[in-house]
């Protein structure tokens, strides 16, 4: 009988008899794609238990809902809220942006690198005309604040004074001779800076190369 039982264990994936059954079938909870099968056959596994979590044999995911994880700056992090629009830039996709809605931002950092980051979770909405693959890398654009039609200038043409460490620019009100105007900035996008006050679209503004600032320099001194 114990013979007969394994046999029709190993075919059909349970056994019959004494009015009891012993099934082996194993149906996943829901539907989609196989990512992972860590074990092969003969590989002893164990049921999930109160003491014990049990042998994971395969990991599935719904491939039509994916989720991007990233990690961000603790400088940038309190600027994030949830329900905030992202486009996502995969690796493997060229020219292609995926809009995506913030729905997580961890309550805990983690140090990397001597820099402390956080876990954020976007769901990414798909195209259904491109296959994407569990474990793309992927970059998130969040766009935190955006203005348009305003004047704006390179933030490396800006100084700034020594006491009050507030903004200005040299602009010219001659053949060679500049005048100080400060300024009131507005937001920045790590490149160009918003210009609230201070000049004015027709006015040009001085540039500062390397040599001009060490003779400035040396004229302080």
């Amino acid at each position: 009988n114990d013979a007969l039982n394994n046999q029709q264990i190993i075919k059909k994936g349970s056994a019959l008899g004494s009015g009891t059954t012993a099934n082996t079938n194993i149906r996943s909870t829901i539907k989609g794609t196989i990512l992972e099968i860590p074990v092969r056959r003969g590989k002893q596994v164990i049921e999930s238990n109160t003491f014990n979590a049990g042998t994971t044999i395969a990991t599935i995911a719904d491939m039509n809902k994916m989720i991007f994880e990233g990690k961000v700056d603790e400088a940038e992090v309190g600027k994030l809220v949830k329900g905030t629009p992202i486009d996502i830039s995969l690796g493997a996709v060229q020219d292609k942006k995926f809009p995506a809605i913030l729905t997580f931002i961890a309550p805990k950092g983690k140090e990397v690198n001597g820099a402390v980051q956080f876990k954020i979770k976007a769901d990414v909405t798909l195209d259904d005309k491109f296959f994407i693959r569990a474990g793309y890398s992927a970059n998130a654009n969040i766009v935190l604040e955006k203005k348009d039609s305003v004047l704006s200038i390179r933030e490396a043409l800006l100084r700034f004074d020594k006491k009050t460490d507030e903004p200005y620019v040299d602009i010219k009100v001659g053949d060679q001779d500049f005048e100080r105007k400060d300024l009131k900035l507005g937001i920045s996008d790590g490149v160009n800076v918003e210009v609230l006050e201070g000049i004015t679209k027709d006015d040009e503004i001085k540039i500062w190369n390397k040599a001009s600032k060490d003779d400035d320099k040396k004229e302080k001194e």
